[in-house]
């Protein structure tokens, strides 16, 4: 039976708690809830924040590592008409205190493994006037726990609408300073809607969340799952025996990095056997190694394997390379390709100089328009208006080519990004670390491949005369100050970076030796 498009990202799970409260909805770490479980959740942490002040408008933040209340938070903040800002575990203590101020938070939910670090800059987040513990098993103790249980369940306030900013996610920009990404309800709608094209959910089927959730990837893939009245099976970590464990209970649905599944075609055959019951594997978030993608076809011939590409401006995915793409013999070359663009999305290819469209196959900067584009990066309408045309187009940086039967190729990048197991990396942000090394005199940051990340940190640095440093003094300093994420893998201390006449550190020279010969490059 076909059901009437939601407005909220919340309508769905109103609907199952409705229709199948008894059904399973989410189960973490040994913990179960139905759908009218669920439901009731989310409304009392809404009846929660509406209690610590919270409306339209206003933002809450979450900080732990995947977990259910953060879905709860999402949506029970959105039917506020106020968002929730998902922060990335993995940052540095500075990190964090910039994204919780950049967002406006004033509520601030935090796991336990992270509350020393929350302590230790408590006083440098002067607009966060509660802090609430949770716990990943939520047992005896648990503050989250114990004041969602207080909290009175209250239903939608009317003045609330789709056009309210429900998530705000952060993403690296032009500055190396993170911006945060405003989407609003009718975004992700839009996004659960359009992206869902050609995934089908059967009776008896389990969605596996283990993408983390302060990643678009991981906070719009369990509105699949809720959408379609699927059980999910969330994994704190993305680990191999979290997901093991989500696939033994029943997950066969699953969106991860290529990471991962590197990982586990060099886990043995017992591993390979038990990822074989996955009737779809979705990955994206950074680029997959054509030896490992092929080796993953012939592993598991009867898993239907999706490609999406995407950013967190649009919502998440823009484009998709579905299974009978993947296994078509006639067309190896798509296997490169990011696929077509979902429906209601709408792709250009513009040159970046004269920003006209230039003719099929060749080469330019891809723009998307689509009803799953961001309201804006908050707080910044310059910075929006640099990406954002007048007409609706996203710019995305990315530079590639659109075929004629309308397969999109992502080749070459205008940004500086780094994209290494699904994580976004910029490098002035880490150039401007290392340049503060005494003995660093210039730097430069590349990507290089790597055939289980995709690609890694690399740093290529020149020292001042009369000094001296080693590789690993260099990323242990970038690691005193950023998440280690962001750090090199490996240093290259040469005597002088190439630079062409007007004084431009040519990035290209220094990627060109480790990128020869890929099927497929990220710069």
């Amino acid at each position: 039976m076909s059901l009437p498009a939601p407005t909220y990202v919340d309508d769905r799970l109103a609907h199952w708690a409705a229709t199948d409260p008894d059904g399973e909805a989410m189960s973490y770490l040994g913990r179960t809830w139905t759908w009218s479980e669920w439901d009731d959740r989310v409304r009392r942490v809404a009846g929660g924040l509406q209690g610590l002040g919270i409306g339209r408008g206003d933002v809450v933040a979450f900080l732990d590592k995947n977990h259910p209340a953060c879905v709860e938070l999402s949506l029970a903040a959105g039917s506020l008409g106020a968002a929730n800002a998902i922060v990335n575990w993995r940052l540095a203590g500075d990190e964090v205190d910039y994204t919780v101020n950049d967002s406006g938070a004033t509520v601030l939910v935090v796991g336990s493994d992270l509350m020393p670090l929350v302590a230790s800059i408590r006083d440098r987040l002067p607009r966060v006037r509660t802090v609430i513990e949770v716990t990943p098993e939520g047992g005896e103790g648990d503050a989250y726990e114990h004041w969602l249980a207080v909290s009175d369940p209250v239903s939608r306030p009317a003045d609330v609408s789709p056009d309210d900013t429900c998530l705000v996610m952060y993403s690296s920009g032009t500055t190396g300073r993170p911006k945060g990404i405003m989407l609003s309800h009718a975004n992700m709608v839009a996004h659960t809607l359009n992206a869902h094209d050609g995934w089908s959910f059967e009776p008896g089927d389990k969605n596996m969340v283990a993408m983390p959730l302060f990643h678009v990837g991981g906070s719009s893939y369990v509105l699949f799952g809720i959408h379609d009245g699927v059980p999910s099976v969330m994994t704190r970590d993305p680990d191999g025996a979290s997901l093991a464990a989500a696939i033994m209970a029943g997950a066969n649905r699953t969106f991860l990095v290529p990471a991962v599944l590197a990982q586990v075609l060099q886990s043995g055959d017992d591993a390979i056997a038990l990822f074989g019951r996955l009737k779809t594997y979705c990955y994206g978030a950074s680029p997959m190694p054509m030896p490992l993608l092929r080796a993953a076809m012939e592993a598991w011939p009867d898993t239907d394997f999706i490609q999406v590409y995407g950013l967190t401006e649009l919502g998440g995915v823009i484009t998709h390379l579905m299974p009978e793409a993947h296994r078509d013999a006639d067309h190896p070359e798509r296997l490169v390709s990011a696929g077509q663009p979902i429906p209601g999305a709408e792709v250009r290819v513009v040159d970046p100089g004269t920003l006209e469209d230039v003719p099929t196959g060749e080469h330019g900067e891809l723009w998307f328009r689509t009803p799953q584009l961001m309201k804006g990066f908050l707080g910044q309408p310059e910075a929006t208006a640099q990406v954002v045309t007048e007409d609706g187009w996203f710019r995305t940086g990315d530079l590639g080519k659109v075929d004629a039967d309308g397969f999109v190729y992502v080749e070459d990048r205008l940004k500086d990004m780094i994209i290494s197991g699904g994580e976004n990396i910029y490098s002035p942000e880490v150039e401007r670390v290392l340049a503060e090394h005494p003995a660093v005199m210039e730097v430069a940051v590349i990507g290089v491949p790597d055939d289980r990340w995709g690609e890694v940190v690399k740093a290529v640095v020149s020292l001042k005369p009369d000094t001296a440093a080693t590789e690993e003094e260099i990323i242990g300093y970038c690691r005193e100050h950023l998440a280690h994420f962001k750090c090199p893998r490996s240093v290259d201390i040469i005597e002088a970076l190439p630079r062409n006449p007007t004084g431009k550190i040519l990035k290209r020279d220094l990627r060109k030796p480790y990128w020869e010969g890929r099927d497929r490059q990220t710069v």
